[in-house]
């Protein structure tokens, strides 16, 4: 997928890698990384780049769906959405990522929220990024659609 036209380009650094800091180069952004125990880490008292990942998707597809909502005429003001990335081997000799979506809206059906996920997934730019390289799981309320 190519772009015709880039609209903003966010700009980040790091050093030390994932025991390292990362900055904005616009100065807004400063973050300490720790390596997770899990990972064979310290843990530390920083973040890392997969809750980092998370954090980003989160903010994206909820926007996504605040878009198509809006289309459709659907309020999901109070919506919440929950993203989970996972790493681990991909079982050729590298490390690969796992997300799973989760939406949580109380005034929506499942079968509302559903078709409100699957074209929301279709407008995220994480998600059409992701797309094809990435397992990501939708979920309602826990529940894979």
């Amino acid at each position: 997928m190519s772009l015709r036209k880039v609209l903003y380009t966010a700009e980040a650094s790091t050093d030390g890698g994932r025991e390292g800091v990362v900055r904005s180069s616009d100065g807004r952004l400063k973050v300490s990384l720790s390596v997770p125990v899990e990972l064979r880490g310290a843990g530390g008292d920083g973040t890392n780049p997969e809750q980092l990942f998370a954090a980003g998707y989160a903010a994206c597809y909820q926007s996504a769906l605040f878009l198509v909502a809006a289309g459709r005429k659907i309020d999901i003001s109070g919506s919440r959405v929950t993203v989970r990335v996972g790493l681990g081997p991909t079982g050729t000799g590298g490390m690969g990522l796992a997300v799973q979506l989760d939406f949580d809206a109380s005034a929506l059906s499942p079968d509302d929220a559903a078709a409100l996920m699957r074209r929301a997934y279709e407008v995220c730019p994480y998600s059409n990024a992701t797309r094809g390289n990435v397992d990501v799981v939708l979920s309602f309320k826990g529940s894979p659609l």
